[in-house]
């Protein structure tokens, strides 16, 4: 069957988009041959997450890398920026309350039609009614100056502008009766079988040059032991797998193991609205009741470093390395004590009438998430805080977030604004200072402190507990040359960032 998406209206510009696709037949069929074809011109990977769309509107690709999108910028090895659809980097005016993007006149999408400004205008003026409207919150519009120029207009200065520019863009009429996407990248759709693979193909009049990889077969496995076993059992060229899995490949002949530093910080999300894990204490309590290290130690290989904030040391320049909350049970203890969480007889605290106790969820199939969230209630329950674990679907956890705790994972290498703006409201005012002046502030310099501050504030008033940046590890069979390695965000894969990011340069040995 085909799934549409519903119209959106887009003043003087037709809409650009069904980007889902059709999906055709059963969701079980024979394994792919990981042998890279005759000429190692195909590659077979297993991913853990299968996307729910791959509408760049709906939130397909936001951090790049989406192997069938381009942005008018993209991300480099570096987290530096660099044009992509654009010819030169975004110009901000004097008053950072617009950015001018020349475009590129070399491109076309895989339908055949030539990039374009209105295609630019369309993109974003559509983003602004979608699921991804948020991101764009400052943008008030964007206007084509002519055939090769766009501005976008905002409404505060929001020095991290630039990098929403990844967003892939659409073509601004929907040309493919079949609703499959239509983009402009190194890679174009052939077939979703849902809950099983999707298959790309290359395209090879992509203005970066014609990928030598001319084949991506993406096999949807959600828990990580299968992963493991079978790729261990010769089904694929390559997979992401937690750092214990990862490990047991090392040293085999004809595979790697890669592992990337990352800005994927995974937290207790503590809901403010409960009476237990919104209470500040709780909540200050628990950052010191929690080993990290022992964490990294035992669940991760020693493959990860200790988070304290939601900033990783990938921002050197934003990150305060004296912002720590040392592993002090006692120090704990005495934070319950203050504000009258008294020992219960069953050794769980009580306060008021409501005991010490809460749910937390993670979901089902991720080991790491489950390990830690183990580890975490066992080190909550040593100062007398009961945290019962709830090992979910994502679609039970959906509905359930905000009301429960949740084992969460979020984080970006790029720049703080993309991952700590959304965290206002979470903790103290001037927590929210901070972020403020870190949007609205140009010079890289007073952003820096002003991200410093928000480190400060939080460790005075924390909203969750950051227990660790994981570093994300991948099994590869060695058969192709092109590999670098990147600091991931929390989006990576076969299909976004990860050994793969730059997989439309890689070559057969």
């Amino acid at each position: 069957m085909s799934i549409t998406v519903g119209s959106l209206t887009v003043s003087r510009y037709p809409l650009i988009l069904v980007a889902l696709l059709a999906l055709a037949g059963c969701t079980e069929t024979a394994a792919p041959s990981p042998d890279g074809g005759a000429n190692g011109t195909s590659i077979v990977l297993a991913d853990r997450d299968e996307p729910t769309t791959l509408n760049p509107l709906l939130g397909y690709g936001e951090q790049g890398v989406s192997k069938i999108y381009d942005g008018l910028v993209e991300h480099r090895q570096d987290g530096s920026l660099s044009p992509q659809l654009a010819a030169d980097l975004p110009q901000p005016a004097p008053d950072g309350l617009s950015w001018t993007v020349k475009l590129r006149g070399d491109v076309k999408f895989t339908d055949g039609s030539t990039f374009g400004a209105e295609d630019v205008v369309a993109t974003y003026t559509a983003a602004l009614q979608s699921q991804v409207k948020d991101r764009f919150a400052t943008l008030k519009g964007v206007d084509q100056l002519d055939p090769s120029t766009v501005r976008f207009q905002l409404g505060q200065q929001h020095a991290a502008f630039p990098h929403l520019l990844v967003l892939g863009v659409l073509p601004s009429e929907q040309a493919n009766a079949n609703g499959r996407p239509v983009g402009t990248g190194p890679y174009k759709v052939v077939d979703w079988k849902k809950g099983d693979r999707l298959l790309l193909e290359a395209n090879d009049g992509y203005f970066g040059g014609a990928p030598k990889i001319k084949k991506l077969t993406v096999v949807f496995v959600t828990d990580d032991n299968q992963r493991a076993r079978r790729m261990q059992d010769g089904e694929f060229d390559g997979t992401v797998l937690p750092p214990k899995l990862a490990a047991t490949f090392e040293n085999r002949s004809g595979l790697q193991v890669r592992y990337h530093r990352s800005a994927d910080y995974r937290a207790v999300a503590l809901p403010a609205a409960h009476p237990v894990t919104g209470n500040a204490a709780i909540r200050l309590a628990l950052n010191y009741a929690v080993n990290r290290q022992g964490m990294i130690d035992g669940l991760l290989e020693g493959r990860g470093t200790v988070g304290f904030t939601p900033v990783p040391d990938a921002l050197a320049e934003d990150f305060d390395p004296t912002v720590k909350f040392r592993y002090d049970k006692t120090e704990a203890a005495r934070q319950l004590d203050a504000a009258g969480w008294a020992l219960g007889p069953d050794n769980i605290r009580i306060r008021e009438g409501v005991a010490a106790r809460f749910t937390l969820m993670y979901p089902l199939g991720d080991d790491l998430r489950a390990d830690l969230a183990t580890a975490f209630a066992a080190d909550a329950k040593a100062v007398g805080v009961d945290v019962q674990l709830a090992g979910l679907s994502w679609e039970a956890i959906r509905p359930r977030v905000g009301q429960d705790a949740l084992l969460s994972g979020e984080g970006s290498p790029f720049d703080p604004d993309l991952m700590l703006y959304g965290l206002r409201g979470q903790g103290s005012p001037a927590a929210d200072t901070a972020l403020e002046n870190g949007r609205r502030l140009i010079d890289p310099a007073q952003r820096a402190v002003a991200y410093k501050l928000f480190q400060q504030a939080y460790a005075a008033a924390p909203s969750m507990t950051v227990l660790v940046f994981p570093e994300h590890a991948y099994v590869l069979r060695d058969s192709w040359n092109g590999y670098l390695p990147v600091v991931d965000p929390n989006s990576y894969g076969a299909l976004s960032w990860g050994p793969w990011w730059n997989l439309d340069k890689w070559e057969p040995k």
